[in-house]
């Protein structure tokens, strides 16, 4: 009976109950939206500042001064040993580099000699011209900045002869790179051909790291690597790790702000619309009353009408939610979010509570008198 009861209570309130079932199907649409992006934004936003490359930088600190006393150097296998012991899945990239002011022909270049099948996953966002997947593992090959390949007249293909104090090497342009900073002003050769160059074999002047995760994350894998290498300096790049937490942090501030403030305009609007309901069913109420129908189990009956709305309401406003979530996606971070399954049970536990918190009006008429409706007042 109780059933056939909510049944008939939701076919005769058609047209009150629509603009009820719109509105928490507009809540529950744009909410899931909002939460699948709070449970994916975090990975999302960790690419995207993957682009900019390294976060972490080690340093020489107070390490020991190179044999030509020009410039600080580090251990090559000091430094990657640690780095391979502490690293995780959470290290994207971990490059070594040596750094020399070289010659080419008689004008002076930096020189930066590093694992250069590290550098498209240490810098993903560089445009580099030329087949450089194909040639990059090339002993003699190098990848030459945009300003020095203008200055030299150099293009894909080139030879460039470079010349540090009695030595030189010859090596073969094998891609440009455009990276718009001072990327742009080196020529970056295989890390064994400078370390021959300089006659520093063993040694670099530092060494990048690209690890994803949030600032206190990056923060204490570096701290776990500045414990295994005590002589040297280890440090996050500030400008980049605590941007990268602080954008995360507005972001979840606006996504809950704005959750917060559609239901609270939902359960509203569903109070508005449950005020007018329930000012047409208190001659329904006084008859059941009359029949000898409980105070607790009328409500009930309302209370399972408007719960049922919610959890349809959410269910669908969950499925476009889905959709409208991998639309903003596709617009923000040019990819599509990933669906969360849990985010259909929350959905729906949220509207059913604001559909409830919204028919106030509804627990009202459990004060109803039978006779106050029978004399017509």
């Amino acid at each position: 009976m109780f059933w056939r009861l909510l049944w008939k209570l939701l076919r005769g309130s058609g047209g009150r109950l629509a603009v009820a079932i719109l509105s928490l199907v507009s809540c529950a649409m744009v909410v899931s939206a909002l939460l699948n992006l709070e449970f994916d934004i975090e990975h999302k936003l960790t690419q995207e500042f993957r682009m900019l490359g390294a976060n972490i930088l080690v340093s020489p600190g107070n390490a020991q001064i190179s044999g030509s006393g020009t410039a600080e150097v580090m251990n090559e296998n000091e430094v990657s040993a640690a780095i391979a012991a502490s690293k995780e899945p959470a290290v994207v990239a971990a490059a070594p580099f040596l750094y020399v002011v070289a010659s080419a022909g008689k004008t002076p270049v930096v020189v930066a000699g590093t694992k250069l099948e590290e550098l498209s996953k240490l810098e993903p966002a560089w445009r580099i011209e030329g087949d450089w997947n194909s040639s990059h593992d090339l002993p003699a090959s190098c990848l030459v900045g945009r300003n020095v390949a203008r200055k030299l007249l150099l293009a894909v293909g080139s030879p460039l002869r470079l010349t540090y104090l009695n030595e030189s090497a010859q090596f073969t342009v094998a891609g440009i790179v455009d990276a718009g900073g001072t990327e742009d002003n080196q020529v970056f050769v295989g890390l064994a051909e400078a370390q021959s160059l300089t006659k520093l074999p063993g040694k670099i002047s530092l060494a990048q790291l690209s690890v994803s995760g949030t600032s206190n994350s990056i923060s204490k894998y570096a701290a776990r690597l500045a414990a295994a290498l005590p002589a040297y300096e280890v440090r996050p790049i500030r400008q980049i790790t605590e941007a990268e937490g602080d954008l995360l942090n507005r972001i979840r501030l606006l996504i809950v702000s704005m959750v917060v403030l559609i239901l609270v305009l939902t359960a509203l609007c569903v109070l508005g619309t449950m005020a007018a309901l329930a000012m047409e069913r208190r001659q329904d109420v006084g008859l059941m009353k009359a029949l000898g129908g409980s105070i607790g189990r009328i409500v009930a009956l309302f209370m399972a009408e408007i719960g049922v709305l919610g959890a349809a309401g959410g269910f669908v406003g969950a499925i476009l939610g889905v959709e409208l979530s991998r639309w903003m996606g596709q617009r923000v971070f040019g990819t599509a979010i990933s669906s969360r399954w849990e985010i259909f049970p929350l959905t729906i536990v949220l509207m059913v509570a604001v559909a409830l918190a919204g028919a106030l009006p509804l627990r009202l008429l459990g004060k109803v008198k039978p006779a106050v409706i029978f004399r017509g007042e």
